[in-house]
């Protein structure tokens, strides 16, 4: 996997007991076009601190340009960011 850490703009569901699960999310392409990706399915969470910042870390998988790909979410917690981190 190649690591990005590229920022992205996420929909995600918030259950009442305070779970974030990732539903799709938009990055912007080298040419400067949004894309959509759908998250298909998520195969684990975990929760990791870097330099004292907490950090949400999920491998999805959903299928881009017709191949079924896995790769890494991070979610910010004290910013409230999202990044596509590894693909």
């Amino acid at each position: 996997m190649k690591v990005l850490m590229k920022s992205v703009d996420m929909i995600c569901l918030s259950s009442c007991e305070g779970e974030i699960r990732p539903l799709k999310f938009r990055i912007r392409e080298d040419s400067g076009e949004p894309r959509i990706v759908k998250i298909d399915r998520i195969i684990s969470k975990k929760e990791e601190k870097i330099a004292g910042n907490r950090m949400l870390v999920f491998t999805v998988q959903s299928v881009m340009d017709g191949v079924e790909r896995v790769y890494e979410m991070k979610y910010e917690i004290q910013t409230s960011r999202w990044y596509l981190y590894k693909l």
